[in-house]
């Protein structure tokens, strides 16, 4: 075969086998065909699509649209490579706004297929039709049929022409799986088409033209599932060329796989690594472990300022201002992120949910604000409560939150509930100095304890030193407190990074040696510098040790066992301040997760009722550093089902 090939020249290929060779780039599997008809029929103007599939598109694809329909004289047309109404000029590419524009999918489709294609554009029940079996194109044969307005395409015996392709096709269930994924994808922006899929005679999907905000929750709720719609974030920001709205899904809610995530340009579906990197920064240090978050976004741009002429399949784009996408997307994902990620804002949220579920109503959430309803009879005020756990960093409490003082009414006048916070209110009474927010944990500043700001409640009790017990006006709150403290902690340093009075080093009084490797302890002098800029005042003590002599107040009560060591490893002595600052949330998290209360430690009321206060005031309080939830609500409505009570 080699040496045949030197001897042969160069010559045209002939056209069947050039289509076939084209079909390639954009026929991958039946799904492709179905992406391509359908993106074809919605450029038509259709507003009804019936998808009918048999044995996962590998025997037949038919596709039928109520659309404008192709001209009796352009149907050969319609068949042939790079033949399309939908560009003139190459001024049109960069303005684009339809779904498809090249005039290869019917050509690339008609190379490896037996296709039918039936067309008309009027309402007197004639039409056009033309045969197309894998062959050469010219002089296919036009005869008029019975047909609709509107266009019919039959797709037969994908690649029967083409074996090595059609033997690498998966088993029918796994290719209608990616058939239904395409319609799932245009059907979640095209809310004004109705759209019908059947498999093997069997309708798997009917969904009605959503034409109110009620029937495209329904339709979102459908697709993508309960779950997702029951806890996602509804967002909508815009800028002067730029509008971004849909929903982000809650990080609980963060699945091992990518598979919940759908970003439109346009109405185009697309994977955009601009987009794709803003929103995970805009969830970073909220994900558990390498979770990924699930989000239906639709971006809005002015067709000139993107390219979407870039891969055959049209999933990729290119945006003119790609910094400032980029910075679009993850400013105003994250400022949706942390509007609901306090904890007050959040625990509305749970307690609806829970209450919903466990009457078996639940209801969508929209993007109406929140309004949190809590409430105690003559709550008093007190100053400052005595915590050797916390600090006070009030001054850090998201805005976009509000409250209401009006009680649900099943809990007005809730007397067992007051007579916890008075007991609470109780030792603090006498104390009114403030505090500076650079002094040791010991020292928080309760400000207005008022049940009506407290929406975590009033600490009850602590569970096995781990959990701290918590009742509020709707029910019981459960918080693991070192994962709550580790948030704070880590919210907390990140606001104070360009403070330098938070890093002052504070000297130990017992400075504290630490067991290291040999690699480790060659570093400590290389990293001094870096060290310091963190508070840490550590030196050399031997071949395998380190003295820790001085450290910001904030950490005064670490675990210098584990964080030095982890320093060590994550610090890079080449790194100039830029790399630190790259580096900063990382760092940050490592040392707010060793600084944080440990478990098993017993802690008072007034110590559990300082941490649910600083959790209100917190962003991203939700979630620890490492994506885990701290709390978790149980509203009575959920526990009263638990016991039958009211059966």
């Amino acid at each position: 075969m080699r040496d045949d090939l030197k001897r042969r020249r160069i010559h045209t290929l002939n056209p069947a086998l050039a289509n076939q060779i084209a079909a390639g780039e954009v026929i991958e599997r039946p799904a492709s065909v179905v992406k391509e008809l359908l993106e074809n029929s919605i450029d038509a103007g259709a507003t009804e699509l019936i998808i009918r599939v048999e044995q996962g598109g590998s025997t037949l694809i038919e596709i039928m649209d109520n659309g404008r329909g192709i001209h009796a004289e352009d149907l050969s047309l319609a068949v042939m490579r790079h033949a399309t109404s939908k560009i003139q000029t190459a001024e049109d590419l960069h303005a684009i706004v339809s779904l498809g524009f090249r005039g290869e999918a019917l050509a690339s489709i008609a190379a490896v297929s037996r296709l039918t294609l039936t067309s008309s554009q009027a309402d007197d029940g004639i039409g056009y039709q033309v045969e197309v079996n894998g062959t050469a194109f010219d002089h296919q044969e036009i005869q008029a049929v019975a047909a609709p307005k509107g266009t019919h395409i039959r797709v037969q015996d994908l690649f029967f022409n083409v074996p090595a392709r059609r033997k690498f096709l998966k088993k029918p269930g796994t290719e209608f799986g990616h058939i239904e994924e395409i319609v799932r994808r245009l059907a979640l922006t095209h809310f004004d088409i109705r759209f019908v899929l059947e498999h093997n005679q069997s309708i798997k999907l009917n969904l009605p033209i959503a034409d109110s905000g009620e029937l495209r929750f329904q339709r979102v709720q459908q697709l993508l599932g309960r779950a997702f719609t029951e806890n996602a974030y509804w967002m909508d920001a815009d800028s002067i060329n730029m509008r971004l709205t849909g929903w982000l899904g809650h990080p609980s809610d963060a699945r091992a796989q990518a598979d919940l995530q759908y970003v439109y340009v346009n109405g185009r579906i697309v994977k955009d690594k601009t987009i794709s990197h803003a929103l995970r920064m805009a969830y970073d240090g909220i994900l558990h472990g390498h979770q990924h978050a699930g989000y239906l976004l639709f971006l809005e741009v002015d067709p000139e300022n993107i390219d979407v002429n870039v891969h055959p399949t049209k999933h990729e784009i290119r945006f003119l201002n790609q910094r400032e996408v980029h910075e679009f997307v993850r400013h105003y994902a994250k400022e949706t992120l942390s509007q609901f990620q306090t904890a007050t804002a959040d625990l509305s949220d749970a307690m609806k949910i829970a209450e919903n579920q466990a009457s078996m109503s639940v209801q969508p959430r929209y993007q109406e604000p929140l309004q949190l309803h809590r409430h105690v009879e003559s709550a008093q005020t007190g100053e400052q409560a005595p915590s050797d756990v916390l600090t006070d960093f009030s001054s850090n409490q998201p805005q976009g939150v509000h409250y209401s003082a009006q009680p649900p009414s099943r809990y007005q006048g809730s007397q067992q509930l007051n007579n916890a916070l008075q007991s609470y209110l109780a030792p603090l009474r006498d104390t009114s100095s403030a505090v500076d927010q650079a002094q040791p944990l010991a020292d928080f500043t309760v400000q207005s304890p008022k049940v009506d700001e407290h929406p975590l409640g009033i600490a009850i009790a602590q569970l096995h030193g781990i959990y701290v017990l918590a009742q509020n006006t709707e029910g019981l709150i459960i918080v693991d407190m070192h994962a709550a403290h580790e948030r704070i902690l880590l919210q907390q340093m990140k606001s104070a990074w360009d403070k330098p009075e938070f890093w002052t080093s504070q000297q130990l009084l017992i400075p504290k040696v630490i067991n290291i490797t040999r690699m480790q302890a060659m570093r400590v002098e290389e990293l001094k510098d870096q060290l310091a800029r963190l508070g840490l005042e550590i030196d050399q003590y031997g071949d395998e040790q380190v003295i820790v002599r001085g450290v910001p107040a904030i950490l005064h009560k670490a675990n210098f066992e584990a964080l030095v060591p982890e320093l060590l490893n994550d610090l890079d002595p080449n790194d100039e301040a830029q790399g630190l600052l790259q580096k900063r949330d990382q760092i940050l998290a490592g040392m707010a997760c060793h600084g944080a209360v440990r478990a098993h430690r017993i802690l008072g009321l007034s110590e559990m009722n300082a941490l649910l206060r600083q959790m209100e005031q917190t962003e991203f309080a939700s979630q620890c550093n490492h994506g885990r939830p701290t709390w978790r609500a149980f509203p009575l409505a959920q526990l009263d089902k638990l016991f039958a009570r009211g059966e």
